[in-house]
């Protein structure tokens, strides 16, 4: 039996408007096993950004627990979270978060600075290998106005995998991409998760989350449902079968 990476009990976050109280998330229970491909998903206001930011150690719970990888969240400052957060995990955004003026080397470096065990050679070493492993061993030195939009994001794939996270937590990843480019992504975070990488990918899209294992549904700060994808669909096939497309 797999150990789980993430593990949420009673979970409770309130926020405070004014007078008002918004209960945002409402005793949340959720075990993520290693190697687990997890898509959140849920309407807004439903809980799901929450969720994401309290499992990214960018924000505490109210109530309740919540242990990354055997580690307890509550139990740390400020600092500390900052270097689990480093140490533990990797981040996946919908607008790639890459420096406009540095290249996508060393924009994959950068979690690498944080880490002081890491010296420099090892640094550009590890970089160079993350950017191979998402198949821009050819655009390494290009800035990311010189990448196309599914470039970038692989460029920003690379950076959350270079510090060899326990989980990469993936928000709408694919939300400002056309359909070949996200199958294209979608087909490379399979690839990774099939060679052990934990992910938690949160999207409003069904066609998305049916790439993933299991679906967990967010609602009004709790939990709906959860599904296993027994039949999930593969997004290379989804690649191969689109048609060719032709340059004028």
């Amino acid at each position: 039996m797999k150990r789980n990476i993430i593990s949420v009990n009673a979970l409770k976050k309130d926020f405070h408007v004014g007078e008002v109280t918004v209960h945002a998330l409402r005793s949340v229970d959720l075990n993520i096993s290693e190697g687990e491909f997890v898509a959140i998903m849920g309407a807004s206001g439903s809980g799901k950004s929450t969720m994401l930011n309290i499992l990214g150690c960018l924000d505490k719970p109210t109530e309740g627990t919540y242990l990354l990888d055997d580690v307890d969240i509550n139990s740390l400052n400020k600092n500390e979270l900052a270097r689990l957060r480093n140490l533990k995990l990797g981040f996946v955004f919908q607008s790639y978060n890459l420096l406009p003026r540095t290249s996508a080397l060393e924009n994959v470096e950068l979690p690498l600075f944080y880490n002081n065990s890491v010296k420099p050679r090892e640094r550009r070493e590890r970089a160079t290998s993350a950017l191979e492993a998402v198949g821009l061993a050819d655009r390494m030195h290009h800035m990311p106005n010189q990448l196309s939009g599914g470039q970038q994001q692989r460029v920003a794939i690379a950076r959350s995998l270079v510090n060899d996270p326990v989980v990469i937590l993936a928000d709408e990843a694919t939300g400002n991409l056309d359909t070949r480019t996200t199958y294209e992504i979608m087909a490379l975070f399979q690839e990774l998760n099939e060679k052990g990488k934990t992910i938690v990918f949160v999207t409003h899209e069904p066609e998305i989350a049916g790439f993933t294992s299991r679906n967990v549904h967010f609602r009004d700060g709790n939990i709906l449902k959860q599904e296993i994808i027994t039949n999930r669909g593969s997004a290379k096939e989804m690649l191969m079968a689109m048609p060719v497309e032709i340059e004028n």
